[in-house]
C-alpha cells in the first residue's frame, strides 16, 4: 500500500465542512454549500496558537486529506444528521466548530502531506 493511501485510509470518520468564509456585508460571514469530507476526529484539548497569536485550548483536533480554510466550520457527522437550516449555516448548528488553526506537514519527499486543524 502506498503511503498516500495509508494516510487517507486512516481517515475513517465523516465530517461536514463549510468552506470559503466570506464577509456577507452585514457583519457576518457566508460559506460554500456544506460538503462531507473524510477525517479522523479526536476530541481533545490541545494548547495551540490561533491566527491572532494567542494561546488557546482546542475542542478537538481533526486530521484531513485536503487543505481546509481558516474560519471554516466542521461538524462530526453526515449531512443527513443536520436539518436544512443547519446545512445552510454552521452558526445554527451547536455541534459545528470553527477552524481556528491549521498545519500541513510534508514527508521528507514533500509529496505527501498530513493536514491537521484545531477547532
Amino acid at each position: 500500500m502506498s503511503r498516500s493511501k495509508l494516510i487517507t485510509s486512516l481517515l475513517k470518520q465523516t465530517a461536514v465542512y463549510w468552506a470559503n468564509p466570506q464577509p456577507d456585508g452585514f457583519g457576518g460571514r457566508s460559506y460554500d454549500v456544506a460538503a462531507e469530507i473524510d477525517c479522523r476526529w479526536e476530541e481533545r484539548q490541545d494548547i495551540f496558537v490561533d491566527s491572532q497569536g494567542r494561546e488557546v485550548r482546542s475542542q478537538a483536533v481533526v486530521y484531513v486529506g485536503q487543505d481546509l480554510d481558516m474560519g471554516g466550520y466542521l461538524f462530526l457527522g453526515e449531512l443527513s444528521d443536520l436539518t436544512a437550516e443547519e446545512r445552510a449555516d454552521p452558526l445554527v448548528c451547536d455541534s459545528a466548530f470553527e477552524i481556528r488553526s491549521k498545519e500541513s506537514v510534508p514527508n521528507l519527499k514533500t509529496d505527501i502531506y498530513v493536514r491537521k486543524v484545531w477547532l
